[in-house]
């Protein structure tokens, strides 16, 4: 997604937040600002830590912590760099994720696995529309994502959602609703999220290894966020945030994927993935509609 989502500016937290407000105002809202201008400690508070340009969520025994976007958004892209907890993170997940809210919701996530020590992390990715989810892949990454930050985002826009580590796509969504039927997301307005908590029960190896808290606290540590994103401000949103050409993310290159994000899209998929809810005879005796000719 050449262009996209760049990470601007050096003023504290080192972080560029660009916000597309309405149609005609281009980029005018881009300006770089500190954490709590654009976001807040959505819970547990008190493990939520600031260190110079970086920002720490921390799991124990007592609690687990996480952060929302002030604002929400329809369509446009969310970035954000990750270092994940190191060494024995069996149990935890630590989570970023776009979502609205109600039992209708629409939702995007990355979420972290946490694993025994020396044993790769898992990347679970899911997509939820109109409330129903039950979209899972899995996928090993192609590093170690405890040694250094790497970048996690969302593309979103009226065509496909496209979830990028390191600016490789990992995972696209197509807006097949005129052809299928399946709900695609594009009426409710999302936040931005992060959030690290205890997931034993199911996080590692499907709950059989448990949170080992002599370890705790887990830490995941966080920079250079950036939403490049049209900010909701209520119904006439939906029409504004979604018929503009001058929005960058509405252009035709973002429309699908290029030729070579599709051949690193099929590297990842090759490689790396370990389950494809669309391969699952099991949980799904007929593949579920959005499956057919996927990217």
């Amino acid at each position: 997604m050449a262009g996209a989502g760049k990470v601007m500016g050096l003023c504290w937290w080192a972080l560029k937040i660009a916000v597309v407000l309405m149609v005609g105002l281009g980029l005018e809202g881009s300006q770089c600002a500190e954490f709590n201008d654009f976001f807040y400690p959505s819970w547990a508070e008190d493990h939520v830590m600031y260190e110079g340009q970086t920002l720490k969520l921390r799991l124990d025994n007592t609690s687990g912590a996480g952060f929302a976007s002030k604002s929400t958004y329809l369509f446009g892209k969310a970035y954000v760099q990750i270092k994940l907890v190191p060494g024995d993170s069996a149990g935890t997940v630590t989570a970023f994720y776009m979502s609205s809210q109600g039992d209708q919701h629409d939702e995007f996530d990355f979420e972290f696995l946490g694993n025994k020590s020396g044993e790769p992390y898992i990347v679970q990715t899911n997509v939820y529309s109109k409330g129903v989810g039950n979209r899972e892949q899995r996928l090993y990454l192609w590093f170690d994502p405890t040694q250094d930050f790497h970048s996690y985002s969302f593309l979103w826009n009226r065509h496909q959602v496209v979830f990028m580590v390191d600016d490789v796509p990992v995972r696209v969504f197509k807006n097949k609703e005129n052809e299928t039927g399946v709900a695609y997301p594009q009426r409710q307005a999302m936040g931005v999220f992060s959030s690290i908590w205890n997931a034993d029960d199911w996080a590692t190896q499907g709950g059989l290894v448990k949170t080992e808290w002599s370890h705790a606290p887990f830490i995941a540590t966080y920079r250079n966020f950036s939403i490049d994103a049209c900010e909701y401000r209520g119904p006439p949103s939906i029409s504004d945030c979604s018929t503009s050409s001058s929005l960058w993310w509405d252009r035709p290159a973002y429309a699908s994927l290029d030729g070579k994000q599709r051949v690193k899209l099929r590297w990842v998929q090759n490689k790396y993935m370990i389950y494809d809810y669309c391969r699952d005879s099991t949980r799904f005796s007929t593949p579920q509609p959005e499956c057919a000719q996927r990217v």
